[in-house]
């Protein structure tokens, strides 16, 4: 419990002293810090604390004593020492009633007694009171570092703590999952519900702590079950890793020793994720590598077969490939970190514990690969749940990565290969074109499926001949020249025009424009390429230019 009442009267320097009042109280009473008073009491005096005083100014006023003693037991404090010989010469029986009445421990001290002499003694005992706390942190703090040096594991270590504060102890992810406990019960302390009450009335006063430990102001109050409980943020790089829980029962105090052993406990904890993160990372570096070398290779050599299955991968599963291009909303591409500079909060760190956790709730394997905003994706596939599987498995990333960062957009690709371990270079292409495909004409944020851009690869296979090329030219420049130099759009006007099968209404409102405004961009297209937009060859010659026109931009 620490330093006592009872260890106080029994120092020598105060053998001459007489407990007046509160006796059976001595040993129940701890005492964390002495000093010498004259009224007013006001603020000047704390909890726990061994008070001195003369009774100076009121040897004449009885009742002024009264209102001393009355002050100093409303502080909290222990115990009251008065000094009488000089200005009190007899402790009063009104306040030797009024200290029982309070339960309150008065002690009657001779005048020949120094308060110096008393003041030394009594901080000699708090000083080593405190050394043998400290030492005994000291020694926790140490066994905590060895056990994550030695990779004990978050079981053990949280199972050390418990053993020294007595409480109920818990390590919980960010997400509210628990990580290991030590009496606790797991499905219980995953409710814990954070409290809105303010930073003065969130201690009970049963807890008995003061604001002066520096951990006070980082303990978050919540209730398990109606239950106080508390809450300390596990920090690693100002990133919140997890949550220490602990529970004292009602009443028991938490002391310096036990605030001082969680302090050491929450650096141990933030090393441990520290460790966990950077052994993550660095496994997922090595995979990163592993995937960009597979998709650059005509074929898997054996040696990177061999390297799949020490990473865990199977390449002889089928596997659908999906690449996605990263950009921010209404903002260039986007570019990833640098190597010298990455860090654990990297977009690639959370982008692949996404994916892995995707993969996870499909039941599926996956591998993934991450560079210059450019994500790589090989999700195992299934003849029959091929577009399906990939949907639901990109609506599971997207749903949390935009959570995480909602400024963040994703075009996907899609190409499906079924010949085994020798095609990922191929369906990597596949699903490259795909995606360049979807986002020339769907703009960013779109999925497109290699399968579904057969009508432009075939366009691809004769844009390059030179006739063809000259008629795309001649009926596709004029629209270009003109919105360069207008500012408008008129190939995308075209384009949703014919989408919308020539319903000018429809298209209005799909361009965001006046009925009028798009008519006058009609019949300026209708001039510019001395094409009529009603005539179905016409129209026929102008989608099939366009189209070619943006399939040369692709390429």
């Amino acid at each position: 419990m620490g330093l006592t009442a009872n260890d106080i009267v029994q120092l020598p320097v105060m053998e001459t002293s007489a407990v007046k009042t509160g006796k059976g109280l001595l040993d129940g009473k701890q005492v964390e810090w002495v000093s010498v008073i004259e009224g007013p009491v006001e603020n000047f005096v704390r909890k726990n604390e061994f008070v001195l005083s003369t009774g100076m100014g009121c040897e004449e006023h009885p009742e002024k004593l009264e209102q001393f003693v009355l002050d100093v037991i409303k502080s909290g404090a222990s115990l009251l020492g008065i000094a009488t010989g000089r200005y009190v010469f007899n402790i009063p029986d009104r306040i030797i009633s009024l200290a029982a009445q309070h339960q309150f421990i008065i002690v009657e001290m001779p005048w020949e007694v120094r308060f110096g002499d008393v003041l030394q003694s009594v901080l000699q005992e708090i000083n080593k009171e405190k050394q043998g706390q400290r030492n005994q942190a000291e020694e926790v703090r140490k066994q905590l570092i060895s056990s994550v040096l030695h990779d004990k594991g978050l079981a053990e270590m949280t199972a050390l703590v418990y053993r020294q504060i007595e409480m109920p102890v818990a390590v919980q992810s960010e997400g509210g999952n628990i990580r290991c406990h030590s009496c606790f019960d797991e499905a219980e302390s995953a409710l814990f519900e954070s409290s809105a009450s303010n930073q003065q009335s969130r201690f009970p006063a049963s807890i008995g702590i003061g604001d002066d430990h520096p951990l006070y102001h980082h303990m978050e109050l919540g209730f398990l079950k109606k239950r106080p409980c508390y809450r300390l943020a596990i920090q690693n790089n100002h990133k919140i890793q997890g949550y220490l829980l602990f529970q004292p029962e009602i009443g028991q105090p938490l002391t310096w020793f036990m605030l001082n052993v969680l302090e050491h406990a929450l650096t141990a904890f933030a090393l441990h994720f520290a460790k966990e993160n950077a052994v993550e990372m660095a496994e997922i570096r090595l995979k990163d590598t592993y995937v960009l070398d597979l998709v650059k290779s005509d074929q898997p050599t054996g040696t990177q077969s061999a390297k799949a299955g020490l990473l865990g991968y199977d390449l002889s599963l089928p596997y659908t490939c999906l690449v996605g291009k990263i950009s921010y909303k209404n903002q260039v591409d986007f570019r990833n970190d640098n190597p010298a500079n990455s860090s654990l909060q990297s977009l690639n760190f959370n982008l692949q514990k996404e994916i892995t956790n995707a993969g996870a709730v499909l039941n599926r394997r996956t591998m993934a690969t991450f560079e210059d905003g450019e994500v790589i994706i090989f999700l195992e596939d299934s003849e029959e749940l091929y577009y399906k599987a990939a949907n639901q498995f990109l609506d599971i990333v997207e749903r949390r990565l935009y959570a995480f960062l909602p400024i963040l957009d994703i075009s996907w690709g899609a190409g499906k290969h079924e010949e085994g371990i020798d095609c990922f270079k191929e369906s990597y292409e596949e699903a490259k074109t795909a995606l360049e495909i979807g986002r020339k004409q769907h703009g960013s944020g779109g999925r497109t499926f290699f399968e579904d851009t057969r009508i432009n690869r075939l366009l691809m296979n004769f844009a390059s001949d030179e006739a063809i090329v000259q008629i795309v030219s001649q009926t596709v420049s004029p629209l270009i020249a003109y919105d360069n130099k207008r500012k408008t759009d008129l190939i995308r006007t075209f384009l949703a025009y014919n989408q919308h099968k020539g319903n000018v209404s429809q298209t209005a409102r799909s361009l965001n424009l006046h009925r009028q405004s798009l008519l006058h961009r009609l019949r300026t297209i209708e001039s510019l390429t001395q094409l009529s937009l009603v005539d179905p060859d016409d129209l026929f010659l102008l989608e099939l230019s366009v189209r070619l026109w943006m399939m040369q931009k692709i390429e």
